[in-house]
């Protein structure tokens, strides 16, 4: 294949039940060099009520989000057909979703195509294999907002995918949505992984690996902790337990005696740590790293060889 290089920038943009993500790039060499990263909050899953409608006040914060991706779009002059936006769980599961694309529609100038977990875990793990150096079989986890997503690969080869109906957002609405925190919050968590895992279970350790990857941001914000502590940034079950301590001695949901743990990070904080933990118990993990990427560079890596194969067909 001749290589491609393109000046025409284009975005990928997923709306995931934490994070709302856009990356803005273009090919050089038949690969997507990222130009710029726009990133928020939203915390969609927040808004989902018992009806499974969600919440007013949650779809005007999307909205809004969607309003600032709009201008960076217009900014970066990026065609229309050159922009993918794809949304995870919480879209595919309210039952007010078509109201959300009509308004989010005139905002954007794009349709959202919401994707099957199946379908999201298969585009982390080209994220992670885009951005990620290493070989031999890799367990790919991305704890999203409301749900996690399990990947065994080999290379390129996807070998078994899986998404699980549980996230950072949806446990703090259910274990730790009272402070100070007790301890029984964190097993009555971990308990709930343990049975959403069950079905699982048996695959995954079959198959085995030879390293673990994170892909999310639960991940990240137990990483960047390490970090600004100057520690290792691969993750351990004593990592793990010593955060469940130090938030266990914390008065508030702020987390603010947390050195290292920004702002933005805390409301998930105790919901990511706890997942973490179980999944160590569960599957025997000794040690998980950082993946380079997840979700957002596999729908980048998606749209980018749409974009090269249009070229050659128009050639």
């Amino acid at each position: 294949m001749p290589e491609l290089n393109t000046s025409k920038p284009y975005a990928a943009i997923t709306l995931g039940s934490n994070s709302f993500n856009m990356l803005v790039a273009n090919t050089v060499g038949n690969k997507p060099t990222v130009l710029a990263k726009y990133k928020r909050k939203v915390r969609l899953a927040e808004g989902i009520g018992d009806d499974d409608m969600l919440s007013e006040d949650v779809i005007l914060r999307g909205l809004d989000c969607l309003g600032m991706f709009a201008s960076m779009l217009k900014q970066h002059h990026i065609a229309a057909e050159n922009v993918a936006v794809f949304a995870t769980a919480t879209l595919r599961v309210i039952s007010n979703a078509d109201e959300f694309h009509r308004r989010a529609l005139p905002i954007l100038q794009h349709e959202i195509e919401v994707i099957s977990g199946l379908r999201e875990a298969e585009l982390i793990y080209q994220g992670m294999v885009a951005t990620t150096q290493g070989d031999g079989r890799r367990l790919v986890i991305d704890i999203g907002g409301a749900s996690t997503e399990f990947i065994i690969g080999d290379g390129s080869k996807v070998l078994f995918k899986t998404s699980v109906p549980m996230g950072c957002v949806l446990f703090n609405q259910r274990f730790f949505n009272q402070y100070p925190l007790q301890n029984i919050d964190f097993e009555q968590a971990i308990e709930y992984v343990n049975v959403m895992l069950s079905e699982h279970r048996e695959q995954l350790l079959s198959l085995g690996w030879q390293a673990v990857l994170g892909a999310s941001g639960a991940v990240q914000s137990v990483v960047s902790v390490l970090q600004h502590r100057q520690c290792s940034a691969i993750i351990t079950q004593e990592s793990l337990l010593a955060f469940r301590a130090e938030i266990l001695a914390q008065s508030d949901a702020s987390l603010a005696g947390i050195s290292g743990l920004d702002a933005e990070q805390a409301p998930t904080f105790a919901a990511g740590v706890a997942i973490l933990m179980a999944l160590f118990e569960n599957l025997s993990i000794s040690s998980l790293h950082l993946a380079g990427g997840a979700l957002r560079e596999g729908v980048l890596q998606l749209l980018a060889d749409r974009i090269a194969a249009k070229q050659l067909d128009n050639e």
